[in-house]
């Protein structure tokens, strides 16, 4: 018999999800999606249950981020019902967790990607471990920081979010409490111990018993590099600050951020300065975006070559930041005429 892609069950007071994929690293599915949902409605009212728990099966981490994959294929073959169903459902899940009337708890474990991040770091309490790994990697595939990643890292310390949204690059447990992704920081193997606990206990008095100092955040010591290039008004601009700076550090990053879509870098960046007014303004916006690259960005052409083919070569369309003007980037941010009302 095959297991359910998502396991939902009541451990004491403890509404539990787990994300039962752990061969695909638990990368998130439409249906993944659906029963998700219907678990926190069934929980909302019900008086039994305190609080909700997330976490992943395996040893490798949480969530990898949503399907790519099953999106390219139909995002290739023109069908867009696919698409459009996950982001619309995906944004909404993100946002019920954001405003859930109990305790949300994400056990940010090991790999925390993408969506990963959405069915987490929206959440009441959020806990890293020593073996995290956060991180919106999307501009690396034509996409952009969505389930409300752009709200996120739009509001992490000085200019962190935009290096973390224009290089992909997944930080640590002691960086996500940091740039305000995530709250506890505790130890791995006290985990099973720690979910015990919550099934019966005060969520706050069992995450501050559990909770150890959070290390030092490495990304706090390179503040000044990464405000002083990542402030720049445009990509190029932000490019020629990293490349000029003396730390092998805003370098390297400078090297990592040419081999993104030029496309997708330069939509993210005019996202992550939208000055949101709240999470659903950023998952409707990311929406918009969402689709967009789908329609007319690098979205397939990237999951190709990441995931399908392999080759790890993507032909990006346009190839370089210069062919990307703005009449190009206000195409991604103009309401379709299809655009579906995702709240309210």
């Amino acid at each position: 018999m095959t297991e359910p892609e998502v396991l939902v069950r009541e451990q004491g007071s403890l509404g539990r999800i787990t994300l039962n994929r752990p061969k695909a690293l638990n990368s998130l599915t439409l249906g993944m999606v659906r029963a998700m949902t219907e678990a926190i409605e069934q929980w909302r009212s019900a008086e039994h249950i305190a609080a909700v728990l997330i976490d992943g099966a395996g040893e490798r981490g949480l969530c990898a981020g949503g399907d790519v994959r099953a999106l390219h294929d139909a995002a290739k073959a023109g069908d867009e019902s696919l698409p459009t169903a996950f982001w619309t459902e995906e944004y909404r899940l993100n946002s019920a967790l954001a405003g859930y009337p109990k305790p949300v708890v994400g056990i940010m474990d090991g790999i925390c990607m993408g969506g990963g991040v959405g069915i987490s770091a929206h959440g009441s309490h959020r806990v890293v471990t020593e073996r995290s790994k956060v991180g919106m990697p999307e501009v690396g595939i034509g996409f952009i920081p969505d389930v409300g990643g752009t709200y996120l890292l739009s509001r992490a310390p000085g200019e962190l979010g935009t290096h973390l949204a224009l290089t992909g690059t997944p930080i640590g447990g002691a960086d996500a409490v940091h740039c305000g992704i995530a709250d506890y920081f505790v130890n791995s193997g006290t985990l099973p111990e720690l979910i015990d606990a919550l099934a019966g206990g005060q969520v706050d008095e069992v995450l501050r018993k559990f909770a150890e100092p959070t290390p030092d955040a490495p990304l706090a010591e390179q503040r000044e590099w990464i405000d002083a290039a990542y402030s720049a008004d445009s990509v190029e601009e932000v490019l020629e600050r990293l490349r000029a700076r003396p730390e092998a550090s805003a370098r390297e990053a400078a090297e990592v951020i040419e081999q993104k879509s030029p496309t997708s870098l330069k939509v993210t960046l005019k996202a992550l300065r939208s000055g949101y007014a709240s999470l659903e303004d950023a998952l409707t916006q990311e929406y918009r975006l969402a689709m967009a690259c789908v329609r007319i960005g690098d979205f397939v052409e990237g999951v190709r070559a990441t995931l399908v083919d392999k080759d790890r070569n993507p032909r990006w369309s346009p190839a370089t930041l210069s062919e990307v003007d703005d009449t190009r980037v206000a195409e991604f941010f103009a309401p379709a005429t299809d655009e579906p009302k995702l709240f309210g």
